[in-house]
C-alpha cells in the first residue's frame, strides 16, 4: 500500500527530478545545484527538523511519486503565538498511475501539527483540493498586478519572450520611451505610461537601503496587523538573501520611504530589469500610505529603466492601486486552512499580512537559475 512519509536526505535526487520535469518543465536531469538548495531550502533551513515537514508520496513499489514541500513561518495574531505552515512544490510524478496520491499528500499536510496552512501558488487542481479540505480561497490577495512605465519596453519585453531577434530593436524602445515619457505631465500617469518626473509626493524621500535596514523596518510597518510573521533575525536574512539571488530577474533593490524629517512611512523590494518587467517582492506602508509608496516604487523602477512592475495583490493596496492605472490578472490564488475559525476570519477580512516575503515568492525554486 503507498504512504505518505517526510522527506529525507535520500529523496532530494528523485524529487529534484520531479521538480525539473513537472515544475521546471525541462527534460534534463536536475542539475546538483538544484539538489543542495532543495536540500538548504527544505531540509536545514530555519524552522526545519521539528514536527512540520515535507511530505513524499511512495507507491507500494517503495518509489517517490508525489511531493508537497513545506517551511514554517513563525506568526503572532495580537499576542498569540503562532506556526505557520507554507506549501509550495506540490506536484505528483508524470506517469503516476494512482489517482489519488495529490489527495492523500495534500490531506497529510493539513493534518499537520501547525495552527494554519497556507500557499499563495495554488492552482486550479490544487485550489480545489483545498476548498474540499475546507481550505479557504483569498480573493484580495489572489490577484497579480501590472503597472506599465515604458509602454515600447513593455512591448518589446513581451515580444522578445516569444521571439529573441526582436530584442534587438530593445535600444530603439528605450529612447522612444525616454521622449514619449519627458512629454507627459510631471506626474501624470495613464494607462500605458508614467510620466518621467513627479510620481513621488515631493514631500517623500527614498533611500536605497540595505538588507539589515530593511528587516528593521518589517516589524513596525507591519504592527497595524492582527495577523503577522514573527520572524527572527536570522530567518528574515535569509529570505532576502534568497530574495537577491535571482540575476535573471535583474539587480534585487530595497528602499526605504520617509517623510523629510526621517520618519517611516514605507518600504519597497523589487528586481529592476531594464527593460523588462519588474518583480516587486513586497511593499510595506503605514496605514493611510499605501498609494504614497506606491507612487514612490514606480518612480524609483521608471528612473532604473523598468519597463512595467508586476507583483501580488495585498488587501491594503487594492484599494490605492484602484486609482493608479493598475491592471489586475487572475495568476494562481492563496488559499488557507485553519481549525481555528478566528485565523480563517481574520485572513478573509484582509487582516493578515501574506503573500512575498510571508509566502513563497522569495525562494530561488520561483526565478531562480540553477545549472
Amino acid at each position: 500500500m503507498s504512504t505518505i512519509r517526510a522527506l529525507t536526505e535520500q529523496d532530494l535526487p528523485v524529487v529534484a527530478n520531479m521538480l525539473q520535469q513537472v515544475l521546471r518543465h525541462k527534460s534534463s536531469p536536475a542539475p546538483a545545484s538544484l539538489v543542495d538548495y532543495m536540500r538548504s531550502f527544505y531540509l536545514s533551513a530555519p524552522g526545519c527538523g521539528d514536527d512540520i515537514t515535507s511530505l513524499v508520496h511512495v507507491t507500494d513499489a517503495g518509489e517517490v511519486s508525489g511531493f508537497i514541500g513545506v517551511h514554517v513561518l513563525p506568526m503572532a495574531w495580537n499576542d498569540r503565538k503562532l506556526r505557520a505552515a507554507i506549501s509550495s512544490s506540490f506536484m505528483v510524478a508524470e506517469g503516476n498511475r494512482d489517482p489519488m496520491a495529490g489527495a492523500r499528500l495534500m490531506k497529510a499536510f493539513m493534518d499537520g501539527p501547525q495552527d494554519l496552512s497556507f500557499s499563495e501558488t495554488a492552482n486550479h487542481i490544487s485550489t480545489q483540493m483545498w476548498t474540499r479540505l475546507r481550505g479557504i480561497t483569498l480573493p484580495q490577495y489572489s490577484l497579480d498586478w501590472i503597472r506599465i512605465i515604458r509602454p515600447c519596453s513593455f512591448a518589446m519585453s513581451m515580444i522578445g519572450q516569444r521571439f529573441s531577434p526582436a530584442r534587438l530593436f530593445n535600444p530603439l524602445a528605450f529612447a522612444t520611451d525616454n521622449v514619449w515619457r519627458k512629454r507627459l505631465k510631471a506626474g501624470e500617469a495613464r494607462w500605458t505610461a508614467t510620466a518621467a518626473t513627479g510620481m513621488a509626493p515631493v514631500a517623500l524621500r527614498i533611500r536605497e537601503i540595505n538588507r539589515a535596514e530593511f528587516a528593521e523596518l518589517v516589524e513596525p510597518l507591519t504592527a497595524h496587523f492582527a495577523l503577522k510573521p514573527h520572524w527572527p533575525t536570522v530567518a528574515l536574512d535569509r529570505i532576502l538573501s534568497d530574495a537577491a539571488n535571482k540575476p535573471d530577474w535583474g539587480q534585487f533593490v530595497m528602499a526605504s520611504v520617509t517623510t523629510a524629517s526621517g520618519a517611516s512611512v514605507g518600504a519597497f523590494a523589487y528586481h529592476a530589469l531594464k527593460g523588462g518587467i519588474g518583480r516587486v517582492l513586497q511593499i510595506m506602508s503605514r496605514p493611510g500610505q499605501a498609494g504614497a509608496v506606491i507612487d514612490c516604487l514606480v518612480e524609483h523602477a521608471g528612473n532604473r529603466g523598468v519597463a512595467a512592475l508586476r507583483g501580488r495583490t495585498q488587501p491594503e493596496l487594492l484599494a490605492a492601486m484602484l486609482t493608479r492605472r493598475t491592471a489586475f490578472l487572475p495568476a494562481t490564488a492563496t488559499i488557507a486552512h485553519s481549525r481555528d475559525p478566528a485565523l480563517l476570519n481574520a485572513m478573509a477580512h484582509g487582516e493578515a499580512f501574506l503573500n512575498g516575503l510571508a509566502g513563497e515568492e522569495w525562494s530561488r525554486l520561483i526565478g531562480g537559475r540553477f545549472t
